[in-house]
């Protein structure tokens, strides 16, 4: 498989499994929820069940109810606050996170200077990862792009220089990841780090700093050190190098998109587009 590149080619891939999955939307009111969904739906690559309840939270416990009861494969957001979903989710009992797990947002990235998708996290759930949950990540991302086709993804972990030091304890961590990844824990990839994000997704950059990485400058997955380097490195990407995102909540009985009150159509159909493409 070659390696997708675009949106449109994510699309092609989930159209051409010919499954077609279902979606259950929480209060789908907004023109762009309601748009993304209708495109989903036409172009047969969903069936979309919705839910009007005029409570939130009984919207939101009922599309739950639906994923565990195993009935709908995709959950998604609509005109309903996102703590009041994740209240629904989170729910120790009747929730969607299974025990152990840890809940962590994933964005994939198509940049026009990019030669291909680019995966990230966290940039909206984790403020500062543990060890335990970085290794959840590589572990999700692993997989998410093994889904994609991508057999052996070239995963970051991201730094602002190739050391550490005391004021970046967590770089030390990285170590064991690399040692982790090397013994196979994650299945296949590369895994290296600490490497800045030039240095990541750049060859010439990696070798005007005279650094050597198995990474080649043609990183796949960028593993950010927390949510504030994640989150600017989203937020600069849409607005200056003019990057269509996508992204979920991994780590629950299914994919979740919770797509920003702000995102279009397009944005929020390229979420739904990801998700599908995770199961």
């Amino acid at each position: 498989m070659k390696t997708i590149q675009t949106f449109e080619e994510l699309r092609q891939l989930v159209s051409a499994s010919g499954k077609r999955r279902r979606i259950v939307a929480v209060k789908p009111e907004d023109e762009a929820t309601c748009e993304a969904l209708r495109m989903a739906e036409e172009e047969g690559l969903a069936d979309i069940i919705r839910i009007y309840d005029e409570l939130p939270e009984r919207a939101a416990e009922k599309a739950v109810a639906l994923i565990r009861r195993g009935d709908a494969d995709v959950l998604m957001k609509g005109l309903i606050g996102t703590d009041i979903l994740l209240r629904a989710i989170l729910n120790k009992v009747s929730g969607l996170l299974p025990e152990g797990k840890v809940l962590t947002h994933l964005s994939v990235a198509e940049i026009p200077t990019y030669p291909k998708l680019l995966f990230f996290t966290d940039v909206a759930v984790i403020p500062y990862p543990t060890q335990k949950q970085r290794i959840a990540q590589i572990q999700y991302t692993t997989y998410v792009c093994h889904q994609m086709g991508i057999h052996e993804p070239r995963i970051a972990l991201i730094h602002c220089a190739e050391h550490g030091g005391r004021q970046f304890p967590f770089v030390d961590g990285y170590q064991d990841i690399k040692k982790m990844a090397a013994a196979g824990d994650f299945g296949r990839c590369i895994v290296d780090g600490p490497i800045d994000v030039k240095s990541a997704c750049s060859l010439q950059a990696l070798k005007a700093k005279g650094i050597e990485s198995p990474l080649d400058g043609e990183s796949d997955v960028l593993i950010m050190p927390d949510i504030e380097a994640g989150n600017a490195f989203y937020k600069a990407m849409t607005l200056f190098a003019q990057a269509r995102t996508a992204g979920i909540l991994w780590g629950t009985q299914c994919p979740v998109v919770v797509p920003s009150r702000g995102d279009n159509a397009e944005a929020k159909f390229n979420s739904i587009i990801f998700a599908l493409a995770c199961l």
